[in-house]
């Protein structure tokens, strides 16, 4: 049961990983630091989109529309958080 632990929490972390270079890669996108129409940069940017849209879009229509800022990764990062925290602290479950 350990590993089944362990493999809830590598997927945590992936999940992350995924939210914060979409993040990231969102930022360098406005400021003109990347190029879209680069093959590389565009081919990123869809495929960190196709994976992550499914849950930003459940996450927004939750969320208050109209601010003109985007909280669907905030949110996703903080449900990550808290199912890391719920996962620790019940960790005694899975031994």
């Amino acid at each position: 049961m350990t590993s089944l632990f362990e493999i809830l929490m590598l997927l945590l972390q992936v999940a992350q990983f995924f939210i914060i270079a979409h993040i990231i890669m969102s930022w360098l996108i406005n400021f003109q630091v990347l190029n879209l129409r680069q093959p590389l940069v565009g081919q990123i940017w869809n495929g960190l989109n196709r994976i992550l849209e499914p849950a930003y879009s459940r996450l927004r229509s939750f969320l208050p529309q109209g601010l003109g800022l985007d909280l669907a990764p905030l949110v996703a990062i903080l449900v990550i958080y808290v199912l890391r925290i719920v996962l620790v602290n019940n960790a005694a479950m899975f031994y």
